[in-house]
């Protein structure tokens, strides 16, 4: 089955402490829900741009996004 990454971007200066802590919120709703898949991240891109993610199977993407409201997301390659 196809894994979608839901991705959502921060940007300025405390982008890196953001994404980091959202990755934090991003753990607690796996747990939550009792999501079949427990990859998550965060990625600092440069000084004043980072991103927190959380993949999903493709089944599972619509109902994670209504709720989560990702900026974006892509097909996920391992």
């Amino acid at each position: 089955m196809r894994k979608i990454k839901l991705i959502w971007d921060f940007k300025g200066q405390a982008a890196a402490k953001t994404a980091e802590h959202h990755e934090i919120h991003l753990k607690e709703y796996i747990h939550n829900e009792r999501l079949s898949l427990n990859i998550t991240g965060f990625e600092i891109i440069n000084d004043m741009y980072a991103i927190a993610f959380l993949v999903v199977e493709e089944k599972d993407m619509i109902p994670v996004r209504d709720v989560l409201k990702p900026h974006r997301g892509e097909v996920y390659i391992s």
